[in-house]
């Protein structure tokens, strides 16, 4: 007998309120877990390891990952729970549409604007024309490469695997250069790069992917106009917002409330961006370069302005751990295959290399018009690190063999994992032993 609508419908709102009640429950464990476990590891990172808090807790989960695996045979249970509890996180939508908004804008807000304004033609050339043609040599390169231990790949494939390797990670580079001691016109370089470039490899990625999905491939003209409207929608939504939150912040005095503005510029704009579908990445480094520099000289006090940059270096410096937790104990879930792991070892010089040639054509180029640092384009490539985000975007990748999802996904880990580890770890002294003002004629 079909049960009265009332009743049924007081029995569908208790269900949805437990739900509910179990999902957020289930979230706020989860957020326990890991923010314990990022101070717990930060906490060994400075007194014991003696490393940046970043890497020093990539190492430690990388590290907790492998004895959760090695003790698996004997203590499943352990293992299935580790598992478990990485597998309920969606890495994707955590740092593309989660902690890449609070991120890009804290790196945007850190930026000498002064610097960047001297150093935008070699910014724009390297987020633009050495993007894409690190994602040409990659593709080409690696395809090859894989073709010699007899992996076959298909075009597209090779180039959604060149697109989401090509960007330079902001995070990653940003965390470094904190303490590589750069001169300033190198880490000008390499921070406005990173966190322009996201927005020049998310659009080679997205077209590909969609032309590969639909048997075309993707022309020129599709790359060039999607680079416009999505690129140039997301920098102008970031300027009108920013503008917004600018006229805001000088209406008020009191810090509490302009902290929460840039918060809600933060989230709100990149949440409207990715509705609008722009580039959400490029709207957020748009919006904080504003308020970096017009509502920062313009609408803040010195008490208010003093909050905002401890707020957001706060949130900062916990997402980084956060982030970097979370890269490592992904190898709990990455789909492990011998053949692809050697194919992930061959990445590693064929990415650099092609990093190195697609800098060394535009720093070349550009070395005619303007002085450089000697040693500019090994400090540029090597400090050209890979973190979250291309991880983020090859898990985005359809499963089936069309896409070669677990090759990707594989091959791409161990990029990062070396990048971050080996690269991030030597940057500072390659940059020590390389970087001597002289004149290129």
């Amino acid at each position: 007998m079909t049960e009265p609508a009332p009743n049924r419908t007081r029995a569908c709102t208790q269900f949805g309120r437990g739900d509910i009640e179990r999902i957020m429950m289930s979230l706020f464990a989860l957020l326990g877990i890991l923010v314990t476990a990022g101070a717990f590891f930060s906490l060994i990172s400075i007194r014991i390891l003696r490393l940046p808090t970043t890497i020093g807790t990539m190492i430690l989960s990388l590290s907790t990952a492998a004895l959760f695996i090695a003790v698996g045979h004997r203590a499943p249970i352990l293992h299935l729970f580790a598992e478990r509890l990485v597998g309920e996180i969606d890495f994707n939508k955590v740092v593309l549409h989660g902690m890449l908004a609070f991120l890009l804008f804290a790196g945007a807000l850190q930026l000498d604007l002064k610097h960047l304004a001297i150093e935008r033609v070699p910014v724009i050339v390297l987020s633009t024309v050495a993007t894409v043609l690190s994602t040409i040599f990659v593709a080409w390169a690696f395809r090859s490469a894989l073709h010699g231990i007899h992996i076959e790949t298909s075009v597209s494939g090779a180039l959604l695997f060149g697109a989401l390797i090509s960007p330079t990670d902001p995070i990653a580079v940003l965390d470094t250069l904190r303490r590589a001691g750069a001169p300033r016109q190198l880490s000008v370089q390499l921070a406005g790069e990173s966190l322009f470039n996201d927005g020049v490899g998310a659009v080679i990625f997205l077209a590909v992917l969609g032309a590969s999905s639909g048997g075309g491939f993707p022309t020129v003209g599709v790359f060039v106009w999607l680079l416009v409207l999505k690129a140039g929608g997301g920098v102008t939504l970031g300027i009108g917002l920013g503008y917004l939150t600018y006229r805001l912040l000088c209406v008020v005095n009191s810090y509490p409330v302009e902290v929460m503005l840039t918060l809600a510029l933060a989230m709100g704009g990149y949440a409207l961006a990715d509705a609008l579908q722009v580039s959400a990445p490029l709207e957020a480094v748009a919006a904080g370069l504003l308020v970096n520099g017009q509502a920062r000289t313009l609408a803040m006090s010195k008490e208010t302005l003093e909050h905002v940059e401890r707020f957001w270096e706060l949130i900062d410096d916990l997402l980084n751990v956060v982030l970097f937790l979370l890269l490592g104990l992904e190898i709990l879930v990455v789909p492990f295959t011998k053949i692809y792991f050697v194919a992930g070892l061959i990445a590693i010089p064929v990415v650099l290399l092609a990093r190195f040639a697609s800098v060394g054509i535009c720093v070349t180029v550009l070395g005619s018009f303007r002085t450089r640092i000697r040693g500019s384009i090994l400090v540029l490539t090597w400090g050209g690190l890979r973190g979250g985000l291309a991880v983020a975007l090859a898990l985005s990748l359809p499963g089936g063999y069309r896409y070669e999802h677990d090759l990707w996904l594989l091959v791409t880990f161990v990029v990062v994992v070396f990048s971050v580890l080996i690269q991030g770890l030597t940057l500072p002294m390659l940059i020590g032993r390389m970087t001597q003002p002289t004149r290129v004629a």
